[in-house]
């Protein structure tokens, strides 16, 4: 508004000031033509001369005037325009400028980063499927083939309850980049195992690695995601679950001509771990932990990079603002047993429970084995159609989850297994 007002008063200014410059150069044509019109009116040469030179300073002060008056209001304008869009001007008239361009920034790099947290989840989960056979035969452990199961289960029951305090403590990607260390030290352990003793160590080591990354993918998942796309991808590590399982059973594949892939197998584990740790690198860190954190100028950085520049002083203070609402005290382990929250608890555990019992950790770990026994010739084929049956059903889920609503799928899929 005050810019308004100064660029009318500005174009008054000249409007008048270029009438009065257009005054003085009719007179001044009067002046000076009139006398030479009629005799009688004759005045002497140097007169006219004189009277031009001082009309022409008139003229020249005049134009001077103009200038300096249209400077004046000029500067004034941009500086009320400055203040207003820095927010140093009055509330009320600073009008908030609005970015007609789109984000500049993508989550979409950066969750595929995370995702492989996911991926190694599934692989690990899988990968003993179609080479517990000949792993057992080359280590001597056939009569004990479950301790591997255990070993890995173990170490991720101890991974998924410190990923969150790990998370908490050292960020996001830090914590991934911690996470890739027993993952590719618990792979190569198991890839070159002379004895079950270093198996289950490195099985122990890979459980602690999927176990945080249990924890900590569909966190920072969550917290990039812009909000319209944030229920899309929040499936995302599911899906990638399954399709680390499918690619570990895929990977069996060439078990019957040569037995010793089983190797080959635990030890390609290691790449995806390291390429975790190095994409972790080069990823923005959480906005919401880093202002958490009091890491303002961090978190602006984060966000630039995410959804860019024009998104950040809007969600720099919605997290400030989100933050300082948050004056709640944590819950502790021993609270969600509380009358507060155990409705809630029973309800989740109860479907996770569940889920279990169907029997999936069965057809993960040993649906090559029940084929085989079943007399199936192509045993380790027939667990990769399994696989790539449970990336189907994941998908359709993932589709369908905001149009039917989750109750109506978990009575469909529960209702599915049953009948089965």
């Amino acid at each position: 508004m005050q810019s308004s007002t100064y660029t009318v008063k500005a174009n008054a200014a000249f409007a008048f000031q270029r009438r009065t410059f257009s005054n003085l150069l009719n007179r001044s044509a009067t002046t000076t033509v009139t006398p030479f019109a009629t005799a009688s009116s004759f005045t002497p040469l140097h007169l006219h001369c004189s009277a031009s030179k001082a009309m022409g300073a008139k003229l020249a002060r005049a134009e001077n005037g103009i200038q300096t008056v249209m400077n004046l209001f000029s500067v004034k304008a941009r500086s009320v325009r400055a203040q207003a869009s820095s927010g140093g001007g009055d509330e009320e008239e600073a009008v908030p400028l609005r970015s007609e361009s789109n984000s500049s920034g993508t989550v979409l790099p950066f969750v595929a980063v995370a995702c492989l947290g996911a991926i190694l989840f599934g692989y690990h989960l899988g990968v003993v499927n179609g080479a517990l056979e000949y792993l057992a035969k080359d280590l001597g452990i056939a009569d004990n083939t479950v301790l591997q199961g255990n070993a890995l289960l173990a170490g991720a029951t101890v991974g998924s309850f410190t990923g969150g305090t790990l998370a908490d403590k050292f960020g996001r990607t830090r914590t991934f980049q911690l996470d890739a260390i027993p993952l590719a030290i618990g792979a190569f352990l198991c890839a070159t195992a002379q004895s079950v003793q270093t198996m289950i160590v490195g099985r122990l080591l890979a459980g602690i690695g999927i176990g945080i990354s249990s924890a900590i993918v569909p966190l920072y998942i969550s917290e990039i995601s812009p909000t319209e796309i944030r229920g899309a991808l929040g499936s995302v590590n599911q899906l990638f679950i399954c399709i680390g399982i499918l690619a570990a059973l895929i990977a069996g594949l060439p078990l019957a001509a040569n037995p010793l892939w089983w190797r080959t197998m635990f030890g390609v584990a290691v790449i995806p771990s390291v390429l975790l740790a190095i994409g972790m690198g080069f990823s923005p860190e959480s906005p919401r932990w880093l202002v958490q954190q009091g890491k303002v100028s961090e978190a602006e950085k984060a966000i630039k990079t995410l959804y860019g520049k024009e998104k950040v002083a809007e969600l720099v203070r919605d997290l400030s603002t989100s933050g300082q609402g948050a004056s709640e005290p944590e819950a502790g382990w021993f609270d969600l047993f509380s009358s507060r929250y155990w409705k809630v608890v029973s309800v989740g555990a109860a479907l996770f429970l569940f889920q279990q019992l169907a029997g999936i950790n069965a057809v993960v770990y040993y649906s090559t084995s029940v084929f085989r026994s079943a007399g199936i010739q192509s045993d380790v084929a027939a667990s990769a159609l399994v696989g790539a049956s449970n990336v189907f059903g994941t998908a359709v889920a993932s589709s369908l989850m905001d149009k039917m609503g989750r109750k109506s799928l978990l009575l469909i899929s529960f209702g599915g297994m049953v009948h089965y």
